[in-house]
């Protein structure tokens, strides 16, 4: 008896094609490759960016810096630089090879990240930074595209998830081996330490990604034509702007970010003054928990969304409202408590659900926009996102830091700290929000 041809299973009938949303086992390894190489990348993205947070203590008593230009540093010198480039650099990237930006930009921003190290002062620093936030412009917004590109969307919060990993990741090693660089070394040698890496993982990049056919793993769509055309900015900005969903994602996804990166930024500093903790013991104990927590949330957001969002979109919506619902007694706990150790706990909390809004939110807009037209409309969601989120919240804390501090107060970042939770309040409300405007958008008309 002859076996069947391989095209044929069991009961007779005929197996059916791959369809372009079902690459086949091969397809799916060399994804998984890719999204693991590209959060590898991310992750130096992350640390070079993270890296400012740890060494900010030894850098405002070199320099004599206040509360307020170190915000600028970590928060916004950066994101005005990292957003205005972000959307150039995406339109570009909806045109031209994905994968050779993103090599050129990873080789700028590591090289930025090295020239912190030789800066002699406020100004010069700020310049390098500056030219990290440039250069860090070219890695995301084309990577959201490639892996739309990788991944079908049955399966692209996923992809996306992996790729997001470089936040945890990077941040728990900018914090680890930042301090541990810097209390060995000196911090200056701590930006060169983190930074050269990058350049080797740009050369990298050439030889093992491969630049993919964009939406070939795409349903069809009506608008087929034109969602294949490459559209002008001024169109595609006019096109995200007039989703309301995209929209909504982004004012949400800014608010999160907003008490994100402003815990992320001076949480360092903040079991530094207020809780009594050593800077070999938050490059160890912190630094292991920003990773270990941060990939369980960020992943396991990726996850839920991708089974949830199957049977109701609005799942996109509730997952990061419940994750910082979840949240708030934790951060109130982080306030509240005097010990270094018993903050771990809280934080490790925090770290769980801070990052459970970035997966929900990239395949909301990736699922969304137009195969070309995905870079720009990553760019434009990090562009709000960001500018919001990481321009503000580190520069908010330290403002209002330096402000009770000309008041008296004792302790003026653990009051700026408390000023974060009105930001959690409507972070959550935003989350909600959107989620009732992804049922109205599934209605029938």
């Amino acid at each position: 008896m002859t076996a069947p041809p391989a095209d044929v299973v069991r009961d007779g009938r005929k197996r059916p094609e791959p369809g372009p949303s079902d690459p086949a086992p091969r397809d799916r390894r060399y994804a998984l490759v890719v999204a693991s190489f590209l959060a590898l990348v991310y992750s130096f993205n992350f640390m070079d960016r993270q890296i400012m947070s740890v060494l900010q203590e030894s850098i405002r008593r070199e320099m004599g810096l206040s509360d307020t230009q170190l915000g600028m540093l970590t928060g916004l010198s950066f994101a005005l630089f990292y957003t205005g480039f972000g959307i150039p650099v995406a339109w570009l990237s909806d045109r031209y090879r994905r994968v050779s930006i993103m090599a050129a930009a990873c080789a700028i921003w590591s090289l930025a990240t090295a020239g912190c190290g030789l800066a002699r002062g406020f100004t010069q620093l700020t310049f390098a930074r500056v030219m990290v936030g440039a250069g860090e412009a070219g890695g995301s917004p084309p990577s959201y595209s490639l892996l739309s590109d990788y991944f079908p969307p049955s399966r692209r919060a996923t992809g996306l998830a992996i790729y997001s990993l470089g936040v945890p990741i990077g941040s728990a090693f900018g914090v680890a081996l930042g301090g541990w660089v810097a209390a060995h070394y000196g911090w200056r040698s701590a930006f060169v330490a983190v930074g050269l890496p990058g350049l080797v993982l740009a050369a990298l990049m050439l030889v093992i990604v491969r630049e993919p056919q964009r939406g070939r793993l795409d349903p069809p769509r009506a608008d087929a034509a034109g969602a294949a055309a490459p559209v002008s900015l001024p169109a595609g900005l006019r096109a995200f702007f007039g989703n309301r969903i995209m929209v909504l994602t982004a004012i949400a996804s800014g608010l999160s970010a907003f008490a994100g990166y402003a815990l992320l930024s001076w949480n360092p500093s903040f079991l530094a003054r207020v809780k009594g903790m050593g800077l070999g013991e938050i490059a160890g104990w912190y630094g292991l928990l920003l990773g270990v927590t941060g990939i369980i949330g960020t992943f396991g957001a990726g996850q839920l969304v991708d089974r949830l969002g199957r049977r109701d979109p609005r799942w996109y919506g509730w997952v990061p409202a419940i994750a910082f619902a979840i949240g708030l007694p934790a951060f109130l706990g982080l306030l509240w408590v005097p010990d270094w150790r018993w903050s771990m706990g809280f934080l490790t909390i925090l770290g769980l659900v801070s990052t459970m809004y970035l997966a929900p939110a990239l395949a909301v807009v990736q699922n969304a926009a137009p195969p070309a037209q995905r870079s720009l409309a990553g760019a434009t969601l990090l562009f709000l996102l960001n500018l919001i989120g990481l321009g503000g919240g580190p520069l908010y804390v330290g403002w209002i830091s330096d402000l009770a501090r000309g008041h008296g107060a004792a302790q003026p970042l653990l009051v700026a700290y408390a000023a974060l939770l009105p930001v959690l309040l409507l972070a959550i409300a935003a989350h909600l929000l959107n989620a009732a405007a992804m049922a109205d958008e599934r209605a029938p008309k």
